[in-house]
């Protein structure tokens, strides 16, 4: 019997299956279940905990406890912004928050992932580290025998090239996660959207966060997001350190961790009780004999693979993380869907990520759809934006809380929308609106003329598209 996932052996087949996939992550159990529906023969290969990355360590534990902070700072700020309003509320128990985070990544991973292998009797589940070998997988010693493979092994965090950064137990996005009593002070390296969200979620926990990265927050968005989001977590208390190069890193004397950086040609030094890596992740593809299979991979050591998933074998395809792009869930398990209905029908499915949303679960949030603007100018589009303040945004207001911007990048000749990008305390409940409007081809016209509901904060896409053209403060509510 399987230990993780409760399948009796007699359901274990004769070591020939239709398709083997290697890995039981998100894109795992999407190219499976995809491929066990079109009533294939199925091996599914797991090494460690069943679930991968977002149940266990990434999306489900982080987004759980930065809920769980920005309830006390919003109780906290509500005094300030409401009149007649008394409320407060600090961190008392960090291991009872960390517990109960532990308690939802456990029934999310046996609902969602242990539980459903039972459901399919035409998926196999083989517990082991994998290699590729002629004809299949070998796992455990055994060998697993397909023409059809799909690699969907995930990724790591990785540890940057910092000297001295292995010798002072660095934390990373897993291990500060399961921390069940919270630092003095921390410094969080990583500009990203991983570094961002742990940084803001331990200063409000009541950690003192220096965030320290090499160029600006957040590269890949907007500079207008980046900039504006760095200055509300600098007025939450989190030290910014930015346009920095890492020169070592050591244990002081009294056991805290010194990080040696030089700043505009000056040498500095920042302290702070742990320090917390979010610079980067590895895909796990070191032990799978990819090389030798005739497998290509990135200098990164990510699978390479094209817009139908496959890699430079035949018959071999990868999704998800260990591809190195679009490291989000739903693009994981979208990407393992194409790869197992391409590798069982003939490699006539696409993969599009053009109208692919994208979230940082900061406060505010930062949501993203589509072109930037730099994006759309290198793509020889005649670019227009519009950038719209959220104090123009009546829930914005109603709500006393104007932090934030929506921007939009549309086509300068056809007015096409191309890009669509929130900073906003309510935005990420609001970027498929956008997402569904580049997908369709709308205009900004077509935002501009939609009904949206009033005291909204998507009512800010119709606000900004008609920003194009019209000064929306001398417009009346609803107007337009």
């Amino acid at each position: 019997m399987c230990e993780a996932c409760d399948i009796p052996s007699s359901r274990k087949g004769n070591g020939r299956y239709d398709l083997i996939v290697v890995g039981a992550g998100s894109a795992g159990f999407s190219a499976a279940i995809t491929a066990a529906e079109q009533g294939a023969q199925v091996a599914l290969v797991g090494h460690g905990t069943i679930g991968g990355t977002c149940v266990n360590i990434g999306c489900v534990p982080s987004k759980a406890l930065i809920r769980a902070t920005e309830a006390v700072r919003h109780a906290n700020d509500a005094a300030a912004r409401f009149d007649g309003i008394e409320s407060g509320a600090r961190v008392v128990d960090w291991a009872a928050q960390v517990a109960q985070k532990d308690a939802l990544v456990s029934s999310l991973r046996q609902a969602k992932y242990a539980d459903l292998l039972p459901e399919y009797n035409n998926v196999v589940y083989r517990e082991g580290q994998a290699r590729l070998v002629d004809g299949g997988v070998e796992v455990a010693g055994q060998r697993l025998t397909s023409e059809r493979i799909i690699i969907a092994t995930g990724a790591r965090p990785s540890l940057p090239d910092i000297p001295g950064i292995a010798d002072v137990s660095p934390l990373d996005s897993t291990t500060a996660l399961a921390l069940n009593k919270l630092p003095h002070s921390m410094i969080v390296l990583g500009g990203g959207y991983i570094g961002v969200e742990l940084a803001q979620t331990f200063a409000r926990a009541g950690v003192e966060v220096t965030l320290v990265f090499r160029s600006r927050l957040l590269p890949e968005a907007e500079p207008e997001i980046g900039s504006a989001l760095a200055g509300y977590l600098a007025e939450e208390g989190i030290r910014i350190v930015s346009g920095i190069a890492y020169e070592s890193v050591r244990k002081t004397t009294e056991g805290s961790v010194a990080l040696g950086i030089s700043r505009n040609g000056q040498s500095e030094i920042l302290t702070a009780e742990r320090i917390l890596v979010a610079t980067g992740r590895n895909p796990n593809t070191e032990s799978l004999g990819l090389a030798e299979a005739g497998v290509d991979l990135a200098p990164t050591g990510a699978i390479i693979v094209d817009d139908r998933m496959r890699t430079s074998k035949a018959g071999v395809y990868a999704a998800g993380d260990v591809t190195g792009r679009d490291q989000f869930v739903y693009m994981a398990a979208y990407g393992a869907k194409i790869a197992a209905k391409n590798a069982l029908n003939g490699n006539s499915l696409r993969y599009d990520n053009a109208a692919m949303p994208a979230v940082v679960f900061s406060d505010p949030q930062v949501a993203s759809v589509g072109l930037t603007e730099a994006q759309a100018q290198a793509a020889g589009y005649a670019a227009r934006t519009s950038v719209l303040s959220l104090d123009n945004v009546p829930r914005a207001l109603a709500a006393r809380d104007t932090r934030g911007l929506v921007k939009l990048v549309a086509d300068g000749a056809t007015r096409k929308l191309l890009g669509a990008h929130i900073l906003a305390p309510e935005g990420a409940d609001s970027i498929q609106t956008a997402a569904l409007a580049i997908r369709c081809g709308l205009t900004i016209d077509d935002l501009a003329e939609t009904i949206f509901p009033y005291l909204t904060t998507v009512e800010g896409l119709k606000l900004a598209a008609q920003t194009f053209d019209r000064d929306v403060k001398k417009l009346s509510c609803c107007a337009g």
